[in-house]
């Protein structure tokens, strides 16, 4: 005598998205989520953000030329200027996989282009532009946002490899939080303009131009891993509370 076996729904939630072991957890449905904790807002932020770096640190060396360079170059040191190429090229690099590490729709419709952005922002991107950000440091004037700078950089490839190394170990709620803190930092130089300009304007303090470089490079990474910081908990704890069903489906052959 064989029996049926009882039909079950597997289908997906169009909000749930599986894990790398083909877990679903959902939620109990409720009220719709107001406009700032939905995704898309704050997409739109972060792709601004990216435009204005680009727009700021980007176009003055596409020509290649030195003398168009936005720091002060080293003499002496003819490889000061390409080291400082392949940091700005790079860090671009970061900033746009970034986007797209973020970007939900395709992170659920594209999962193989959301991986393979994700070897690009840490192989082409956070990586190198991390280590070239390490070398420059000391060819500049010390200051305390050289110390920031060269902190931000070491926590960024510390980050990035422990991201790494726990994908490489199966173990993907730490890739997730290390990989959040990654594009923290990222973003750290570029935010903290953006933050320091808002302070400025609403403020109307007046600060030289070494004031404000320093203060700037140490405002945008470290508010941008304190929120990171207190997003994930944040998240973690919300799900603990609301209370989560896991729906197991078999593993892709």
């Amino acid at each position: 005598m064989t029996q049926t076996p009882e039909r079950s729904d597997t289908r997906v939630p169009p909000a749930a998205e599986p894990d790398r072991l083909g877990r679903i957890s959902t939620a109990p449905s409720g009220n719709p989520r107001s406009w700032w904790r939905q995704p898309y807002p704050w997409l739109v932020l972060l792709a601004a953000a990216i435009v204005v770096n680009l727009h700021h640190a980007f176009p003055q060396y596409l020509s290649t030329d030195s003398s168009h360079a936005r720091i002060m170059l080293r003499p002496g040191f003819s490889l000061h200027y390409p080291v400082l190429l392949v940091h700005v090229f790079t860090g671009n690099i970061a900033m746009v996989t970034l986007f797209l590490q973020f970007w939900p729709w395709l992170r659920r419709q594209h999962p193989a282009v959301h991986r393979a952005s994700g070897r690009v922002y840490i192989f082409a991107g956070a990586l190198p532009a991390a280590l070239m950000g390490l070398v420059l440091v000391p060819l500049r004037p010390m200051s305390a946002g050289s110390i920031g700078l060269a902190t931000m950089a070491v926590l960024w490839l510390a980050t990035t490899l422990i991201a790494l190394r726990a994908a490489r170990l199966g173990r993907y709620a730490e890739h997730r939080r290390f990989m959040v803190y990654s594009f923290a930092l990222a973003l750290g130089t570029t935010w903290g303009r953006i933050l320091f300009l808002m302070f400025t304007h609403i403020t109307g303090f007046t600060l030289s131009d070494a004031i404000v470089i320093d203060l700037a490079n140490w405002m945008g990474w470290v508010f941008n891993l304190l929120v990171a910081h207190v997003w994930l908990e944040w998240t973690a704890n919300r799900s603990s509370r609301a209370g989560t069903q896991t729906i197991t489906y078999p593993a892709p052959r």
